[in-house]
């Protein structure tokens, strides 16, 4: 994962990963719909093979549900067969956080956005090449953007591509 400046919390891409303060967190949460409540901060899974975004196909950019941070590029998914979205690699290392997850009496690597904490889902590292990841995330962490188009800005901190 890459580094990030405790002074200055931008990434290498130049996003700023400063967490949203108790106003701007409220603002955001007040507009998930139940299953983004339940996936996002209760850290839920939607049911595979359901979610709206398993077969886009379209280029473009993945972004937290909740915050607006880009965390997958179209040109890393893969079809993983597992039914929710997959990917080999973040939009930039520093927009994903690893979390150790032993519930369900298992081990694995929980994945949430950097910035605002938000669950998106799991990594494996049953991937393909060239990373052997595989980023299981669940469509209602996640935002589409078709190329071409702004990337949502609901802080306000003028992120852009």
């Amino acid at each position: 994962m890459t580094t990030i400046s405790p002074l200055t919390q931008t990434s290498a891409s130049g996003f700023d990963l400063s967490p949203p303060d108790l106003p701007e967190r409220q603002g955001l949460e007040s507009s998930l719909t139940h299953a983004e409540r339940h996936v996002l901060l209760a850290h839920g899974t939607e049911a595979p093979f359901c979610g709206g975004l398993l077969e886009n196909k379209e280029d473009g950019v993945y972004c937290c549900r909740l915050c607006g941070l880009p965390l997958f590029l179209h040109k890393t998914k893969f079809e993983s067969g597992t039914g929710w979205p997959s990917f080999w690699a973040p939009f930039d290392p520093a927009h994903v956080r690893a979390i150790r997850d032993t519930s369900y009496g298992m081990l694995r690597i929980e994945t949430r956005c950097a910035r605002c904490d938000s669950h998106q889902g799991h990594v494996f590292p049953d991937g393909p090449p060239p990373t052997g990841d595989r980023y299981c995330i669940n469509s209602v962490s996640l935002q589409f953007v078709k190329a071409g188009e702004d990337l949502p800005d609901p802080l306000g901190r003028g992120d852009a591509l």
